[in-house]
């Protein structure tokens, strides 16, 4: 079993909204990154690439792609900066966006 480097995950956009999701358990793409497969071996990716594949072929999401994260305690965070501000939302308004609806649940 080869272990890969750093943990990933497979992150696409919905075809029907845009919105950013993540791959989830059993091909389930979900909104929130925290609710991502994180994968950590060679076989895992392979497997979860098919998946990904399958699910833009069947025009459920857009041009699905693999990304480093870590893994924080019970958070998991998008290494590159890019995938950060996707997995948040907009970095001009805070009160829209992924994190909108964090700060509301934090309040």
């Amino acid at each position: 079993m080869t272990i890969l480097k750093n943990p990933i995950t497979f992150t696409a956009n919905r075809l029907l909204d845009g919105e950013a999701v993540w791959l989830g358990a059993n091909g389930r793409w979900v909104e929130d990154v925290n609710a991502a497969l994180v994968i950590k071996t060679e076989a895992e990716k392979e497997t979860q690439a098919a998946v990904a594949h399958k699910a833009d072929a069947d025009n459920v999401v857009v041009e699905p792609y693999e990304i480093d994260v870590t893994v924080e305690g019970s958070t998991i965070v998008p290494v590159r900066f890019r995938e950060q501000i996707r997995a948040a939302g907009p970095t001009f308004r805070l009160d829209l966006g992924k994190q909108a609806t964090t700060t509301a649940r934090a309040a």
